[in-house]
């Protein structure tokens, strides 16, 4: 039987599992910032028409051009949106290497248990980040990115804004995606019952609304639907899992 590890023996180990998550992330990140042409045709991609989305939806012909104030903000936003992907492409091994981790100090129920909570923590963020990208975004862009109070006004957009508002979304939306996961664990917890969320569910319809709303702050009571559906959605889901976690 192996000795019991010192406090600086669990310290030297999660140096070490912060240094391989910091060499990952930039190994990832350098790659990508390298790729600058397919990772901006992807960045870039919801500001024209010819995106999948649009061209799914029969949406008219429109293009947003994207204009540059700063001597170094594009180089600035190529760095920062590199870092971002190679961060979003390295997280599985990031997952692995903190379970890694805390793993010795959990029992076999709990790991396992650890396990499913964690993969499905992380495939709700990649769910909700891919619904933006391919949904909320686009026709948050294309209204946004159209809308003059006046012919005599035009649109100057700049692409500091656009990053800034796709990562941001992006973000708001991996977390809203989380919804199923965090009621399974209150309903684990006995903090959340189904009964409870199905009493509730005109409260919260109107609460996803105003979600929506904040998430998209558009007029087009169409893209409001389409941005609030999935997280009804999700709240539907949520009710049945609590139901499942309460029966087991």
């Amino acid at each position: 039987m192996s000795e019991p590890q010192t406090f600086w023996d669990h310290l030297d180990e999660l140096r070490t599992s912060l240094l391989r998550i910091m060499g990952a992330i930039v190994l990832f990140g350098i790659i990508a910032f390298c790729l600058k042409d397919e990772l901006f045709a992807v960045v870039l991609a919801p500001r024209s028409s010819d995106f999948i989305t649009y061209r799914l939806l029969g949406v008219d012909n429109f293009s947003i051009h994207l204009m540059n104030t700063g001597l170094t903000e594009q180089f600035m936003i190529h760095m920062r949106t590199a870092i971002y992907a190679g961060l979003l492409v390295a997280s599985p091994y990031i997952l692995y290497e903190l379970f890694r981790f805390v793993s010795p100090g959990l029992y076999d129920n709990e790991r396992r248990y650890a396990v499913w909570i964690v993969g499905a923590a992380y495939l709700m963020f990649l769910i909700g980040t891919l619904v933006n990208y391919l949904v909320i975004f686009p026709f948050t862009v294309r209204f946004l990115g159209t809308y003059q109070v006046s012919p005599d006004v035009a649109n100057m957009l700049t692409l500091q804004s656009y990053i800034d508002t796709l990562l941001g979304m992006s973000l708001v939306m991996g977390v809203v995606f989380e919804l199923p996961v965090i009621c399974a664990l209150m309903g684990r917890m006995g903090l959340l019952t189904d009964t409870l969320m199905s009493d509730y569910r005109r409260h919260a319809i109107v609460a996803i609304l105003i979600v929506a709303a904040i998430i998209t702050p558009t007029t087009d009571v169409f893209t409001l639907i389409v941005v609030a559906l999935p997280i009804y959605l999700l709240y539907e889901v949520s009710i049945w899992i609590v139901r499942l976690t309460r029966k087991h």
